[in-house]
């Protein structure tokens, strides 16, 4: 990739250790953020799948911060569940952070993620208008 290609670190210990960044700005203006969960610091923030979810969506609004743009920038959300019974509490958290923002979303439904105790991951990406 060309050295136009912005990237940015969380500082999560797996980005180091499986190769990845949080999140990459194209020049186009796009940005795409890896998938999110509520770990923070390397501690799983545990709790409902509405504060997993929460959780999760700060981490990649902290990404974004990191490249100068925020929520209301977001384009498209992807939210990954692990049981259909938390549809309800990862779309109210989604609709309470996105309702003025309306991007386009997806929910599905995985067998899991690393730690059985994580039940919701999300991707974000958005987009900044114009030129860096």
């Amino acid at each position: 990739m060309t050295d136009s290609v912005r990237r940015v670190s969380s500082g999560a210990p797996w980005e180091e250790k499986f190769g990845y960044s949080r999140a990459v700005e194209l020049p186009t203006g796009l940005v795409l953020v890896s998938g999110c969960t509520s770990v923070v610091d390397g501690q799983i923030v545990a709790g409902s799948p509405y504060e997993q979810a929460v959780g999760a969506f700060q981490v990649a609004f902290d990404a974004l911060k990191q490249v100068g743009i925020g929520r209301e920038d977001v384009v498209r959300t992807r939210m990954y569940i692990t049981h259909a019974r938390d549809v309800d509490e990862v779309g109210r958290a989604h609709k309470e952070l996105f309702d003025d923002v309306r991007p386009a979303a997806s929910m599905i439904i995985v067998s899991g993620f690393v730690d059985p105790s994580l039940v919701v991951e999300v991707e974000v990406e958005a987009y900044r208008a114009g030129e860096r």
